[in-house]
């Protein structure tokens, strides 16, 4: 009796790990085949908002990427809290190497609620000349026709919002790659899934598009200053309002890094930790999405006697397998990084996404930039003193 209960528990996870992980390596194919579609006729001028904090890694590269924009008319806005942020050199220096382009920096404290980079973006905005704007974190980098790709949507007046998935490139170090791997390998193919599957309320700080006229009727970037998912609680303001969310084929780059193990766990738990707050129901069930765990699991259940069900059984252990290493490796095709080289870090990373699920259940608090929020039900934190 116990062998066929074990028996069935490892059909149903086997099976479970398999589906799962061919449906993301398909979603992830799928979605790199899409190719940006680009505006035509008259490209209506776009103001660029970049909150900054601190001299981040590469700097300096991700900004002036968005000095070379192929853009007939777009202003730029670099905005930093402290008037002695480091990231006021890099600024300088862009200034200094662009002085065709309309570059405002904004140095305000002002705070207007709990979350920083809102406070930031609220005192950045009354510099915008423009009622198209473009939010974009300050990590990010891009190529020349960014622009072009994320305005073309708005070519259909029902479009409310446009946004973007991203591609994380580490910084140097173990603890940069696995956080890297977070966002490539099951953040965003979780992501597509949903896209490939009709799901189209995802949005992404890393690229967020607004009419100006739709950010002031949802109640502008004040309603969104002590919320911790700000860029979700955008995309609900903007659908209430009957506007649809595009999620534009354009790929992002973004930095990612991680310089010890205390700062990946401060990440991931705060978002995983977003995810559950936003949809709980849905973060119950993610456990499906631990392809690695789950493959494990299941082979230890596998019927040691040899049968058909035993060889199915290590079949599916097989193709869950495949498929997540697959899902590892095609975001790397024409890339500058080694194919193979983080290989031997699956396995790590799989087990510390389960954890890090495991543990966003028993706590209602989240580090950020070194300081300590709790957050309750409707997704609103509150700095703990």
């Amino acid at each position: 009796m116990r062998t066929e209960i074990a028996a069935i528990a490892a059909s149903a996870i086997l099976a479970l790990a398999a589906i799962y992980a061919m449906l993301v390596l398909i979603a992830v194919l799928v979605w790199r085949a899409r190719r940006p579609r680009y505006a035509t006729g008259s490209l209506p001028p776009v103001t660029v908002l970049k909150p900054l904090c601190g001299a981040e890694p590469g700097l300096y590269a991700h900004l002036r990427s968005y000095c070379e924009q192929d853009y007939p008319e777009f202003q730029l806005i670099f905005g930093v809290r402290d008037p002695a942020d480091p990231a006021l050199a890099v600024v300088a220096r862009l200034v200094s190497e662009f002085p065709q382009l309309p570059i405002d920096v904004v140095v305000n404290a002002q705070q207007h609620g709990s979350n920083c980079k809102i406070s930031n973006l609220i005192n950045m905005t009354e510099c915008a000349r423009h009622d198209l704007l473009v939010m974009a974190d300050s990590d990010t980098w891009v190529r020349p026709d960014y622009l072009k790709s994320v305005t073309a949507p708005f070519l259909d007046r029902g479009v409310g919002l446009v946004t973007c998935v991203y591609c994380d490139v580490p910084t140097t170090g173990v603890w940069s790659r696995v956080g890297a791997m977070y966002i490539n390998e099951w953040y965003v193919p979780l992501v597509v899934l949903g896209w490939l599957f009709g799901h189209r309320a995802y949005v992404s700080g890393q690229t967020l598009c607004v009419r100006r006229a739709t950010l002031e009727a949802v109640g502008g970037l004040p309603a969104l200053a002590d919320q911790l998912a700000d860029d979700y609680r955008l995309g609900e303001l903007v659908r209430a309002q009957g506007l649809r969310i595009v999620l534009s084929p354009y790929l992002v780059h973004a930095e990612h890094h991680e310089p010890d193990l205390d700062a990946l766990t401060y990440h991931e738990l705060r978002w995983m930790s977003t995810i559950r707050v936003l949809q709980p129901l849905s973060f119950a069930f993610l456990f499906a999405s631990f392809t690695l765990p789950l493959a494990l699991l299941g082979a230890t259940l596998i019927p040691a006697e040899p049968s058909s069900l035993a060889t199915l059984l290590w079949a599916l252990v097989a193709v869950a397998i495949a498929a997540r290493l697959l899902v590892h490796l095609v975001h790397r095709l024409g890339g500058d990084r080694p194919l193979l080289a983080d290989l031997w870090l699956l396995p790590l990373r799989d087990l510390l996404l389960a954890w890090f699920w495991c543990r966003s259940f028993f706590t209602s608090r989240i580090t950020w930039r070194g300081n300590e929020f709790a957050v309750d039900s409707a997704g609103i934190m509150r700095r703990v003193s």
